[in-house]
């Protein structure tokens, strides 16, 4: 797909390639106030100011936001009160209330952005369908994916890598809790190992976590390139993408 276009370059060692359009991937811890409220206004600004910046970089972001600062479906659902379908829409509507802060917070950094949800509530925001977001994004917004793919059993981060591939996205970058995809948990394991780059192939097999084998299976299928960073990075979309920081790729 778009791993060949761009020039690359080096920085921190790891080889960047120069993307346009990307599919920003947040979970919605990321949100959180340091007390555990489920949204921390100046979280918010913070994040909203930096993908504002990485638009003026000149770069086209659309935006998947997960709801688990609010409610986790499959967690809610194994508990056993709760069957998994129900849970799941449940949680869908978390990622909707998600997306309509960050849509507001956008604004408010000056960056025109758009919330478009897979589950149809027009008298809140616009359903999702690729065409319109195509235009939206081609006309410089954000767009604000909300609702996950509209459908229970999948993640979002299977619906970050589905909307990327269907809006011609260059890559997805999934800003995580770490500066890139370790073999094992490096708050628990003093002895992981980081991975400048790995293949689709390679993250499958290893049975990796930062993201969902349906994920990965789609991004294989897609030749879609995922960049994996730390969201905790000063200006962390930036500068991952402009690749001052460490990350890792996942790529054919």
């Amino acid at each position: 797909m778009a791993w060949a276009r761009g020039s690359v370059h080096r920085k921190r060692g790891l080889a960047v390639t120069k993307f346009r359009r990307i599919l920003v991937k947040l979970s919605g811890e990321a949100l959180m106030a340091p007390d555990g409220y489920w949204l921390d206004p100046q979280t918010l600004s913070g994040l909203a100011e930096d993908l504002a910046n990485a638009t003026r970089a000149g770069f086209e972001i659309a935006l998947v936001i997960g709801g688990g600062n609010i409610i986790r479906g499959a967690r809610m659902s194994a508990a056993g009160w709760i069957d998994r379908p129900t849970a799941d829409s449940m949680g869908m509507l978390g990622t909707v209330m998600n997306s309509l802060a960050i849509e507001t917070a956008l604004n408010a950094a000056g960056v025109s952005a758009r919330t478009m949800a897979a589950v149809s509530m027009p008298t809140i925001c616009e359903t999702y369908a690729r065409q319109p977001a195509l235009h939206h994004l081609d006309k410089g917004q954000v767009v604000v994916l909300a609702g996950g793919t509209g459908n229970p059993f999948f993640t979002t981060d299977t619906a970050a890598v589905l909307r990327a591939a269907e809006l011609r996205c260059d890559a997805v970058l999934k800003a995580t809790q770490v500066d890139g995809v370790y073999s094992a948990d490096p708050k628990k394991d003093p002895k992981a190992i980081r991975f400048d780059r790995l293949t689709h192939d390679e993250a499958i097999a290893k049975d990796l976590k930062v993201m969902d084998t349906a994920a990965f299976a789609l991004a294989r299928e897609s030749r879609l390139p995922i960049i994996v960073g730390s969201v905790h990075a000063p200006s962390s979309v930036t500068a991952i993408l402009k690749g001052d920081v460490f990350s890792t790729i996942v790529a054919p």
